[in-house]
């Protein structure tokens, strides 16, 4: 199975599809959109407005990687539901953490 995430030299690249308005904040499993493209399935409770869906995502993303909020970044997708999130530090460590957390997920289309 495809990775949704590509580690780099400063970090990883993770995929997202966010579901904002959502009833509960977390991960919904790891999907495999129509162009073969794989990302993390998240939902939040914010509404997207005025970035609070972004900033539940950086929130969630940071708790559930042990990570500081400073260290995660959306480089593209700011105001879309498909985004793509820079995570700095080490690219294998990161690597491991998200095996880890997204080993549990359900797979979807």
């Amino acid at each position: 199975m495809t990775q949704p995430y590509t580690p780099g030299p400063d970090g990883v690249r993770l995929a997202v599809r966010l579901t904002p308005r959502a009833s509960r904040t977390g991960l919904d499993g790891v999907v495999t959109g129509a162009d073969g493209r794989v990302a993390v399935q998240l939902r939040v409770a914010a509404p997207p407005v005025e970035g609070a869906a972004n900033a539940a995502l950086i929130a969630h993303l940071a708790e559930a990687l042990d990570l500081r909020r400073r260290d995660i970044h959306i480089v593209s997708g700011e105001t879309a539901r498909q985004k793509m999130v820079a995570l700095a530090g080490d690219p294998a460590d990161l690597s491991g953490r998200l095996a880890r957390w997204i080993a549990g997920a359900p797979q979807r289309r």
